[in-house]
This record gives C-alpha cells, structure tokens and sequence, in this order.
C-alpha cells in the first residue's frame, strides 16, 4: 500500500479512537482539558519550532504572497458563498465558517502526499508557500476573531483607542502569540532551533510530537454532527474545492504554467484541509466567553470541530486523486471541468434540501383548510 495512503489510515484512525473514548469522556471539562492543553502546550511549540525551520529563499519569496492571496480570496468570497449553504448571516456559524473555511493546514493534509508524489523539491516549494498561509491563519484570522468578539460583546459603542487596547492585551497574553513573538526575535538574529539549549529544544520538540496525536483524538472526542450539518458541511467543502480549483486554472492559464508537477503542486497545496489554529483562535474566544459567563456567543465550538472532522477526510481524497491524476490537469481545461463538477456538486445539496423543504410546507393544510376538505368529503 501507498505510503501517504497509509499515513491518511493512521490520521483517520486517531479521530476513530477519539470516537471510541467518547464513553470514557463523560463531561465536557475533561474535553476541554485536552483543548487547554493543545492551546497553551503542543500548538505554542510546534508553531516555535516551525517558524525557527524557515529557510528563505530568495528565488522562492513570490510563493507566499500567492498562497496568501488563496487565502484572502476565499475569506472575502465566504460571504457570497455561505448563504446559499444555509448559513445565515450574523450567526456564530457564519463567523466560525467564515474563519475557518478559508484556512489551509498542508502539514497535515497535503505535505505528506506532495513528498511522495513530487518528491523533496516540490516539498520544500509548499512549505515555501506555506509562510503565507501561517501569516494570514496565526494573524490576520486571530485579529479578525477577536475583533469580532469584542464588537459582539460591547454592549455600548467604543472607538477605535477602547476597541484596541483589550485586543492588544489578548494578543500579549496568548502563549501562542508570546511563543510567535520569541521565534520572530531568535529569527532576527539568525538564530535557529540549535542555537538553543539542549534541554529547552528537546522539551519543545517533545511537546510539538503530542499536536498532532491530541489534535485528532479531540476532534474525535469532540465532533457531534448532525445529518443535516453534514450535509451543508460536505456542501460548503465541496465548494471551497471548486473555488480553489477555479482560482489555481485561472492562476496556471494566466502565467502559463505548462509543467506537469507545477500544476499538481498549486493544486494540492490548494485543495489542503481547514487548519486547526483558526480553530485555536475560536477555543481561545470561547474560554473568554465562558469565564466571563457571556449568553453571546461569537463563534460555534460544536460547528467549528465538524468543519475539521470532514476536511480532513474529504480533502485527502481530493489531493490523492489529483496526485494520480497523470497528466490530465496539464491542459487547464480539465481542472475547470472538474471545478465545475465541485461546484454542481456543493450547490446540488443546498438546492435540493430547498426544494423539498417548500415542496413539504406546500404540502401542510391549515385548520381551516383541513375542515373544509372535510366538510367537502362528508357533503
């Protein structure tokens, strides 16, 4: 069997014993105690470590500045796209979507796949382009979230000074940002992960090996999706696939990108699953929120563990699939009509649930209706 295939087994696996050890996490503060642990331990040091591994090459700077564009344009066409899934506008599922969606995490989904399809050149091109997701999910979206907080929670108008200084108070006081902060300054200085002391890199480093495993047993432990909320989910999934794959045609057309592997690598990186520090961002707000017993809440925790359930799986198989793919997606045309297909695909659901909804209130008779349907039977 295919190495990255089994490597999609072990992660899928993990979320199954997280589904198993349901029975054996009966109130929601244990749950809670692994996230806290994932928050303030594993994430800050797996972060650190990651920022200390960049090698900037100078030939490769063009790289994150087009994965952050992926990124934006998919943040600013959540709007668009979210209410046609069913998800209203100004609830904690449309900001938790709208976070999370347009995110991509290539460490777990699409880095082991573009290694032993493409090889270590093509790896080291994705954890390139990889700096300008890091920059739009470890900042833009932590500003975003909590700048959505704070103008939920303010029962009066602030301006922008008021509005300002609790955020940069949030910011000083997450581990992850204090732990960003320090790798940014060690960077400066040209330092790297063995620059430091032997007992503080391997305390990191040990505690960077529990993200992933915590990670996928909480999203096993934590996911409750309903039939409906699988649906729209797996809609809104299928959609964003469809975007990406018409933003990377447009992306090959335009600079003439002829090169098999190029196409695949823009393709896979793209097609990557919603990454969990978004996710972070949400579980740090909703502490917030639960410590000061607030009745509003900015985001959905519950929604927000289902987006990541089914990314994972679903967009494994996309990136696995277009891996195998040959040379058809050379000619763009192909990754269009497949774009096409998503998209067909992901408004299909939303549509079809419409219809049905309307088919059925047609269908239900008022009590008048129903005595004179019965007056009219009796005559």
């Amino acid at each position: 069997m295919d190495v990255g295939i089994q490597k999609t087994i072990v992660f899928l696996f993990f979320i199954f014993i997280g589904i198993l050890l349901k029975v054996k996490f009966k109130s929601k503060e244990e749950i809670t105690g692994i996230k806290k642990v994932i928050l303030n331990l594993a994430l800050p040091a797996t972060i650190f470590i990651a920022l200390l591994g960049i090698k900037v090459e100078l030939h490769l700077l063009i790289l994150p500045f087009l994965a952050l564009g992926l990124n934006l344009l998919l943040f600013f066409a959540m709007p668009f796209i979210l209410p046609l899934m069913g998800v209203g506008k100004g609830t904690s599922e449309y900001r938790t979507a709208k976070l999370l969606v347009p995110s991509l995490a290539p460490g777990l989904s699409s880095f082991p796949f573009i290694l032993e399809f493409l090889g270590e050149d093509f790896l080291a091109k994705a954890a390139m382009s990889d700096l300008g997701n890091k920059v739009f999910v470890l900042f833009f979206l932590y500003l975003v979230a909590m700048n959505w907080h704070y103008s939920l929670q303010s029962s009066e108008k602030k301006n922008g000074g008021t509005k300002l200084k609790p955020l940069i108070k949030a910011m000083i006081s997450e581990p992850v940002n204090v732990f960003i902060g320090a790798a940014l300054v060690l960077l400066a200085f040209g330092l790297s992960m063995d620059s430091l002391p032997f007992f503080m890199s391997e305390t990191l480093e040990k505690l960077s090996l529990i993200m992933t495993p915590l990670v996928l047993l909480f999203i096993g432990l934590a996911v409750k999706i309903k039939r409906k909320q699988f649906f729209q989910i797996f809609s809104l999934l299928c959609t964003r696939a469809a975007l990406v794959l018409l933003i990377s045609g447009i992306f090959v057309t335009v600079a003439g990108v002829e090169a098999r592997n190029e196409i695949l690598l823009t393709m896979a990186f793209g097609l990557s699953a919603c990454s969990f520090w978004p996710y972070a961002h949400i579980a740090a707000v909703d502490s917030m929120e639960m410590d000061k017993k607030s009745k509003k809440r900015t985001f959905s925790s519950d929604f927000g563990v289902a987006i990541l359930a089914l990314s994972f799986p679903l967009s494994t198989m996309l990136i696995l699939a277009t891996l195998n793919s040959g040379s058809f997606f050379v000619n763009p045309l192909h990754i269009f009509l497949v774009a096409i297909v998503l998209l067909a695909v992901g408004f299909a659901i939303p549509l079809i649930s419409g219809v049905s909804k309307k088919k059925w209130s047609e269908q239900k008779l008022t009590p008048h209706e129903i005595n004179s349907a019965a007056a009219e039977k009796a005559a």
